[in-house]
């Protein structure tokens, strides 16, 4: 059987000079922090007011630029693609025996500012597109696409 041992009295003077079956309450001084036993006290130096806009203002623009590229190199992914639909179907215009004029002319159609040439390899006819895209405002990328038909035209 266990033993058990009855609870110990408290007792404790209060200020005024009562005694009471509790200890006495302590409040803190003006401005001071109740600082809880066992807890980590931080040292505050002006607060923390303001941090999160602080944070928030060197963080913006970094948070911008990425978004900014991230778009940027969106739209020259998508001018890639259609630079290469744009030289295929060059090709094939080439290949059913068009002028390279209205190949050029489909290139530039399709993709504003793009450059073709064309060359004839034995039985094919290929057609090389290139632009230059800027990502951002400091970035440019050149971009290249070619495709080859059969020259049937001939």
């Amino acid at each position: 059987m266990l033993a058990t041992r009855a609870p110990l009295a408290v007792c404790a003077v209060r200020r005024d000079g009562a005694s009471s079956g509790s200890p006495p309450r302590r409040t803190p001084a003006a401005g001071a922090s109740r600082r809880i036993p066992g807890s980590i006290t931080r040292v505050r130096f002006g607060g923390d007011r303001g941090s999160v806009a602080a944070e928030l203002a060197l963080a913006l623009p970094a948070v911008v630029l990425v978004i900014v590229l991230g778009v940027s190199a969106l739209g020259a992914a998508s001018r890639q693609v259609a630079l290469q639909d744009a030289s295929a179907d060059a090709a094939r215009l080439l290949g059913r025996g068009e002028s390279s004029g209205a190949a050029a002319g489909v290139v530039s159609r399709a993709v504003p500012g793009a450059a073709a040439a064309s060359s004839r390899a034995g039985d094919l006819v290929c057609v090389t597109a290139s632009v230059d895209v800027s990502i951002g405002a400091v970035i440019t990328v050149p971009l290249h696409a070619s495709s080859c038909a059969l020259d049937g035209g001939r």
